[in-house]
Parts: structure tokens; C-alpha cells; sequence
């Protein structure tokens, strides 16, 4: 017999009624009142809006009667002689009629259409396919800035500028120069440039000839020496290409 099917008995075969079964309990936080402390001691009363400074009353002016009725203006005396509206305009009374203008106001019209000015269309762009439309004055399409007449053109200030440092640079090395004159530096002149410069370029030919002169076959001492022939010569052509590049030169006096 299997232990999982109910015993057999003469009560189980009345059917008995479907009982709901009950519902399980709703789940609560543990940290509930925890944070509602929490929420209680961070809260105060009134905190943005402050307790309302209303004056209040004195126990002498208290609540009386008809207080709170609006008071009517006062009486005026009635004068019924006094007319209320202009009269009506009596029977002997006729109005002025056969007033009327030359003017043809066709005719003026017309001209001041004719001889005016006509009203120029302001320029817009569209910009999407639905038909936005734009001002096309203060879109940045229009190229304004390029069109003006002083486009391009330095301005006065910074010109003044650049001459008055100039001035300035140009004064700085006149009294460089006066300076350097006068300390310890002396001009060569031309004859005497001109004969350094032919004793330079003898001394290099010399130096020249002397380095072609040298053996194939060298031993140590010989390219020790074809070295100190190459530096030599190196550097004359260095003082001779300094002395054709500058035509004054200075020199420190002794």
C-alpha cells in the first residue's frame, strides 16, 4: 500500500467544501524603524518655510459685530433738475449737409503706389525641406566682414607700434656700437682686411701644398701629421669665409 495515497474510509467519500487556503504574511523590513528614526532625526519641523510672522492681535481688538461688512459711500441729495444725458436736438435744429471732398482718392492713391518706392523683400534661407526660413542677415552666410573697406589693412595702433620698436632697436645698437667703439674694439680698414685676408689664403696654399706633398704609404707619424695638416687647413678656410662674409670687422684692442 503506498504511503502517499490517503487511507480508504467511508468519510472520505462525501466531498467535502474548497477551503482558500490563507494568505502568508505581508513581508516587513527589519530596517524599518531604523530608518524611520533616521528620516525623523534628519527632518525638522518648519525647516523651509519658518514659523508664519503674523502680528498677533490684541486681546482688545476683538471680533465685533457688522465688522467684516463693506461700508457703502455716502449719501448723495437727490437733484432732479440736474440733467442726466445732453438734450435732444430740437425739431428746428438741421444738421449741415452738402460737405464734400475734391479730392479723388483713386487717383492719389494710385500715384503714391506708382511714384513710391518699392518695398524690398527680406532675404531669408531655408534650410530644411519642410520650409524653415531663416534671416539671412544674422546667419554668419552673408560674408559682411571681408566686404568692409579697412579689411585687411593693419591697424593705425599696431603700426605705431612696430615703429616705435624700430626706433627702439635701432637705438639700442647705435649704442651698442658707440659702446663697443669706444671699450675696446678698434675697425679694421680695408687695406688691412684686404692684406689679412691675402695672408690667410697664402698661408692655406702653403699648408695645401704641403699636405699634397705626403707619401701614399703612411706610417703612424705621417697621418698623425696628414691629420694636423687637414685641421689646419679646415680651419683657415673657416677664417677666410668669415672675413669675405662681413665686411667690418672689429678686433679688441691691446
Amino acid at each position: 500500500m503506498d504511503s502517499t495515497c490517503p487511507s480508504e474510509s467511508i468519510y472520505n467519500l462525501i466531498p467535502s467544501d474548497w477551503k482558500e487556503p490563507p494568505q502568508p504574511p505581508r513581508y516587513i523590513s527589519i530596517f524599518k524603524t531604523a530608518i524611520k528614526e533616521d528620516m525623523q532625526k534628519s527632518k525638522t519641523a518648519m525647516k523651509t518655510m519658518g514659523p508664519p510672522k503674523v502680528e498677533v492681535p490684541s486681546p482688545k481688538d476683538f471680533l465685533k459685530k457688522h465688522s467684516k461688512e463693506k461700508t457703502l459711500p455716502p449719501k448723495k441729495k437727490f437733484d432732479r433738475t440736474e440733467p442726466k444725458k445732453p438734450p435732444v436736438p430740437l425739431r428746428t435744429d438741421h444738421p449741415v449737409m452738402g460737405v464734400q471732398s475734391e479730392k479723388n482718392f483713386v487717383s492719389s492713391n494710385a500715384a503714391d503706389v506708382i511714384m513710391g518706392v518699392a518695398k524690398k523683400p527680406k532675404p531669408i534661407y531655408v534650410d530644411k525641406r519642410t520650409g524653415d526660413k531663416h534671416d539671412l542677415e544674422t546667419s554668419g552666410l552673408v560674408p559682411k566682414y571681408i566686404n568692409k573697406k579697412d579689411y585687411g589693412v593693419t591697424p593705425e595702433y599696431i603700426c605705431k607700434r612696430n615703429e616705435e620698436i624700430k626706433n627702439a632697436q635701432e637705438e639700442y645698437d647705435n649704442y651698442i656700437q658707440e659702446n663697443l667703439r669706444k671699450a675696446a674694439m678698434k675697425r679694421l680698414s680695408d687695406e688691412e682686411r684686404e692684406a689679412v685676408l691675402e695672408g690667410l689664403k697664402k698661408n692655406w696654399e702653403e699648408v695645401h701644398k704641403e699636405f699634397q706633398s705626403l707619401s701614399v704609404f703612411d706610417s703612424m707619424p705621417k697621418k698623425t701629421r696628414k691629420q694636423k695638416l687637414e685641421e689646419k687647413m679646415k680651419q683657415l678656410e673657416h677664417d677666410i669665409g668669415v672675413i669675405e662674409k662681413h665686411k667690418i670687422i672689429y678686433i679688441a684692442n691691446k
